[in-house]
Order: structure tokens, then C-alpha cells, then sequence
């Protein structure tokens, strides 16, 4: 092996094909193969997204209504009958709180969690959540449970 016969890795050098803009005999000169005028011939130009050649953009011609709010708190919802499953699955035994929920899952460690009443409970839980739902507060205080509101 010497200096004549080195060659760079395989894949690891492409080919750009012609340089544009460097003289008539090149071939890509003049426009540099942009075309004559025109918004994409000229430097700078990128198109807006969800431009459609000056026609009215679909995001603009959709009639728009309602309100959105804001201040709005999104709850993740768990249901009675998840619980339940879980006691089932021996997963949880007397309290089910917040970091429980996070280790099996069910809701992220940004998340607010709701109870909702969904299923039957027939364990004893002592469960800690942001929001319970009335009929969820109802059936795991008729199963012997306790109610905690974060």
C-alpha cells in the first residue's frame, strides 16, 4: 500500500455533481439552472407552509368557530374498573396514590389524574387523586374506601 492507491471509504464521500454558477463552459452558468425570474430564482426564497401558489390556503378558506380556553386543566382519566384490575393482578394492595399510578403507567409525572366512576370496585382502596368524578367517590366510599383529593 503507498500514497497512489488510497481511495477514501466506501459510501463515506458523494458525488455533488456539477458546481453551478461557474462560467458559460460549465454548462450551469448564467441562471445556474433556476430558471429565468420567478420567486424560486432568487436567493433566499423559502415557500410558507401551507402556501399554495397565491390561492386562498385551505387554513384560511375553513370557516373557524368556538372558543378556546386558555386556562383549561386537562385531567388524565383512571377508571374504577382499572383499579379493580390491578387489585386483581395483585399490582396494588390498600392505597393506590399518585406515584403508583406514574410506576404503572397510567399517567405521567406532569399529568393531573382523575378518577372517573366507570366499572365496579369491590376492594378496599384508600385512593389519592386530583379530581374524583361523584359516582367514582360514591362506589369507593361504598366499598369501604377512602377518599383523598390531592
Amino acid at each position: 500500500m503507498d500514497l497512489s492507491n488510497l481511495k477514501p471509504a466506501e459510501g463515506s464521500v458523494s458525488n455533488k455533481g456539477k458546481r453551478l454558477g461557474r462560467g458559460q463552459g460549465s454548462g450551469k452558468a448564467g441562471t445556474s439552472g433556476r430558471g429565468h425570474k420567478g420567486a424560486k430564482s432568487r436567493s433566499g426564497y423559502s415557500k410558507k407552509i401551507g402556501f399554495e401558489g397565491g390561492q386562498m390556503p385551505l387554513q384560511r378558506r375553513v370557516p373557524k368557530f368556538g372558543f378556546t380556553n386558555i386556562n383549561r386543566k386537562e385531567y388524565q382519566g383512571v377508571n374504577l374498573d382499572t383499579l379493580q384490575q390491578l387489585v386483581d393482578d395483585k399490582k396494588i394492595k390498600g392505597d393506590v396514590d399518585f406515584d403508583t399510578l406514574v410506576g404503572l403507567g397510567l399517567a405521567g409525572k406532569n399529568d393531573m389524574v382523575k378518577i372517573l366512576g366507570r366499572g365496579e370496585l369491590k376492594a378496599k382502596l384508600k385512593v389519592s387523586a386530583h379530581k374524583f368524578t361523584a359516582t367514582a367517590q360514591k362506589a369507593i366510599e361504598a366499598a369501604g374506601g377512602e377518599v383523598i383529593t390531592l
